[in-house]
């Protein structure tokens, strides 16, 4: 989406030529197969642990490093998979948007007009904002050390990525209406008054 908004803003008389459906379709299929690949790759390293002991995931659901502090082997090389795939898969593109992001703020920057320029904004903020949550939540949940977040501070962490986020995707991308917008005020205006 990032790279659509760069497109749309930075080079709008070339968006149909730049994002065709062939292209979008690239993007999506590349998507999927990274993803499917990566949790490929995580089957196959869990399946060659040996687990023992107690079989209770202290998790919602069977979350990767809930599951590898279940093994009784080395489990090493799974982190350093984890580790690699969150580079890849989490800051690398992170870093990709604030790019683009940031060739879109410059393009922002010269409209001539203050409607324009809010527009552009609003079209922008909703995106940059979810992004910021689902990256920034997963970053601090698979990329920092085990020691610094207890069990239960990874759950609501976990939580807040995988469930929260998509929650509130359709809320954040439906404020850019003003009719939502003005439905939502008039809400909290009535329930203030209460």
């Amino acid at each position: 989406m990032s790279y659509d908004r760069y497109v749309a803003i930075c080079h709008p008389l070339r968006y149909s030529a730049i994002m065709s459906q062939r292209f979008c379709i690239t993007l999506a299929v590349t998507s999927w197969a990274c993803g499917s690949l990566l949790a490929l790759v995580h089957v196959v390293l869990l399946l060659r642990l040996p687990f023992c002991g107690p079989q209770d995931i202290n998790h919602f659901f069977c979350e990767i490093l809930s599951i590898l502090r279940l093994a009784c082997a080395d489990t090493s090389l799974n982190h350093v998979v984890i580790f690699a795939a969150c580079v890849f898969i989490l800051v690398g593109p992170f870093c990709l948007v604030l790019v683009s992001y940031t060739h879109i703020l410059f393009a922002i920057l010269k409209i001539k007009s203050g409607g324009g320029r809010r527009k552009a904004f609003s079209t922008c903020s909703s995106h940059l904002g979810v992004v910021g949550l689902f990256f920034g939540s997963a970053i601090v949940t698979y990329m920092t050390p085990k020691s610094s977040h207890p069990e239960e501070q990874q759950k609501v962490l976990f939580l807040f990525y995988s469930v929260f986020n998509p929650m509130l995707n359709p809320l954040i991308y439906s404020l850019r209406s003003t009719e939502v917008k003005g439905a939502l005020q008039r809400a909290l205006c009535k329930g203030s008054q209460t």
